[in-house]
């Protein structure tokens, strides 16, 4: 039962059982639902229509590499912001599993969370395929470039193998979940939580964009997958499996640190 009280506005409530229980599971579910559709909206969004602005041949207006990474890392923040309270924030299912390795998050309402993230990132790239559909040949072209997938070989932006992405997104995941258990970890992280794990997930696309055109986030995968043609949906599976692996290994090393610490 719901206590007679305004729950804490933090990002970490949901790990904080005084405060989880102020939530139904469907207030929890949409949450994650709207951010994850606000980070795949403003980060594909931002790779789709600005980066290469005008043209990918003439982007002197373009934000480039360095624009779609800030649209990323804001996104997470902003979603964070808004709705962090109520469900976490966790936006990604390599962030919910991690979590849930880290003993965290609640494992009752991870299937839910899986859901609500891969339909609101379905539904982000529903929007911006909408959007593009209103210029003659947008839509076509994004698609032919790949609808800003994650890819690996041919598909991957600088051209590096299947080893060279796993091994990176993996890494690169398990980094990000690590910090974000580490900013939550303590009261009087909360107030930065949001801008630590947002320029956390900037500072992962810096590096990895060129590499994987960067996941750590299998929702954000499968939504511009499902646009992206034959290609990306082929090479799809490679970056559920490595967020995800990365996000857990990450959560079971915390975990068994800790558990070290207290002993």
């Amino acid at each position: 039962m719901a206590r007679d009280r305004e729950p804490v506005s933090t990002s970490t409530s949901e790990q904080r059982r005084e405060d989880a229980a102020a939530w139904s599971p469907t207030a929890r579910y949409l949450a994650e639902f709207f951010g994850t559709f606000l980070l795949v909206l403003g980060g594909v969004g931002t790779a789709l229509f600005t980066a290469g602005f005008p043209s990918t041949t003439d982007n002197q207006t373009g934000v480039g590499f360095l624009g779609v990474a800030l649209a990323f890392g804001l996104s997470v923040m902003a979603g964070i912001a808004a709705v962090g309270h109520i469900s976490g924030g966790h936006f990604n299912p390599a962030v919910t599993l991690g979590l849930l390795a880290a003993g965290r998050t609640d494992g009752r309402h991870v299937p839910g969370y899986l859901v609500s993230q891969v339909l609101g990132g379905l539904a982000a790239t529903s929007v911006i395929a909408a959007v593009l559909s209103g210029k003659q040949g947008a839509f076509a072209a994004a698609v032919d470039s790949g609808f800003a997938s994650n890819g690996f070989g041919a598909s991957s932006p600088g051209g590096f193998g299947l080893g060279s992405v796993l091994l990176a997104e993996a890494v690169l995941t398990g980094v990000f979940v690590a910090v974000i258990l580490s900013v939550t970890a303590k009261q009087e992280y909360q107030a930065l939580a949001p801008t630590g794990i947002g320029l956390t997930l900037t500072l992962i696309h810096l590096v990895s964009i060129p590499i994987s055109n960067t996941s750590v986030n299998p929702a954000r995968s499968i939504a511009t997958a499902v646009y992206g043609g034959a290609v990306p949906l082929g090479q799809l599976w490679a970056f559920i499996v490595a967020p995800i692996v990365g996000g857990v290994v990450a959560g079971i090393v915390v975990r068994l640190v800790r558990r070290r610490d207290r002993h």
